[in-house]
């Protein structure tokens, strides 16, 4: 256990005057030893008893979560669920009181009523929060210090061997860039690093806000297959608040949009699509011919091409039978994709409270800063 003999050393170092006896320091010595060994055997299984696979499904809870500054409710009555195994897509415009409600499920600010809880726990109660809840809100690095260095002053303040780092580094691609000082990162480095942070402690739980910025395209594909990773194949809990809507629609199985601080919808995209306006695309070489067949049937009909038309007002298989009857030839009858995007604007139109500047409380001068925690000094962990 290399990690527990290099406590000790520093320990014994630190604890065993050069002036004491040889008797005493004998004694003292072997105190040191047994406890630094003791909080190392906690720390290692600590690092390694979450297995993913094994681990107690957690759920997320939000019940009629409430918060106002000064006059402005920034989150009003707000509930909905976070299930494990799913990757959630956490939604809504500027101002609506998204990252206002990410602080209070971390317990960074009190909420004036409601809770947010995991498996029933909130936050502040949680026995080894590290270990279950991840969290990105903002990223905040020394621009002197190594990736890798950041990284164990972290593992340092939960408790948790050096060799986390490297381990979390692996994850999200970042060992080639472990000893650069992360004040020469690109912002998409600056994110996985943030990500890395939060996979330290191997939580059950991942809650990440715009994780995706910054991310060059190959970058956002390797995002999206980790975290459904994470969710499908491990059982975690992934909450994720973005603005790229055409992303999250590839990410995401479930998504909540708020406005004004209060829900506005939850459920998968199938479910919050209108269906008075899915769409059927078909190819024909004779889509002219059908395009009137399906008018005088009653049907929208958009031509998308002079072989593709978009249809709605009328179910696949009655514009099948259609094409069958007249003689048309298909190359082609698909349900279009819904899009998100079409979804969200719906869903969040005309509500005019969520753009104006006085309502906008996660950006108000009266909002709460996000309170940025203190890397502890830990003695001979420098830059490395």
């Amino acid at each position: 256990m290399p990690e527990c003999r290099a406590r000790r050393s520093r320990r014994w170092a630190r604890c065993c005057a050069p002036t004491a006896a040889p008797a005493n320091q004998r004694r003292v010595k072997r105190t040191c030893c047994t406890d630094i060994s003791r909080s190392c055997e906690r720390a290692v299984s600590t690092a390694t008893s979450t297995d993913p696979q094994t681990a107690t499904p957690t759920r997320i809870v939000v019940s009629d979560l409430s918060k106002r500054f000064g006059s402005v409710h920034a989150v009003d009555g707000l509930s909905f669920v976070v299930e494990p195994g799913q990757v959630t897509g956490f939604l809504g415009p500027n101002g609506a009181g998204k990252t206002t409600t990410l602080r209070m499920a971390l317990g960074l600010i009190t909420p004036d009523f409601g809770s947010a809880t995991y498996a029933g726990t909130p936050y502040s109660s949680l026995a080894h929060p590290s270990s279950q809840v991840g969290a990105v809100l903002e990223t905040a690095f020394h621009p002197g210090r190594s990736g890798r260095s950041h990284l164990r002053v972290y593992c340092a303040a939960a408790g948790l061997p050096d060799e986390r780092a490297d381990a979390v580094l692996a994850q999200v691609g970042m060992t080639d860039a472990a000893k650069r000082k992360t004040g020469g990162y690109s912002l998409g480095m600056r994110q996985r690093l943030g990500l890395a942070t939060a996979l330290l402690g191997d939580p059950q739980v991942l809650i990440l806000d715009e994780p995706a910025n910054g991310l060059d395209p190959e970058g956002i594909q390797w995002l999206r297959n980790f975290l459904r990773h994470l969710a499908h194949d491990q059982g975690r809990t992934i909450l994720v608040s973005s603005h790229l809507l055409a992303e999250v629609q590839q990410t995401v199985d479930r998504i909540v949009i708020i406005g004004g601080g209060k829900l506005v919808r939850e459920g998968t995209i199938a479910e919050l699509a209108d269906p008075a306006r899915a769409s059927v695309h078909l190819r024909s070489p004779n889509a002219g011919a059908l395009h009137q067949e399906l008018l005088d049937a009653g049907a929208q009909v958009e031509t998308s091409s002079p072989e593709e038309l978009t249809v709605r007002g009328m179910p696949i298989a009655a514009i099948g039978h259609l094409a069958f009857t007249s003689g048309v030839e298909l190359h082609e009858l698909r349900t279009a994709t819904t899009d998100l995007e079409e979804i969200y604007f719906r869903l969040t139109a005309g509500q005019e409270e969520f753009k104006g500047a006085s309502n906008a409380p996660d950006d108000a001068p009266g909002a709460a800063p996000t309170p940025q925690p203190a890397a502890p000094k830990v003695p001979g962990r420098e830059a490395s």
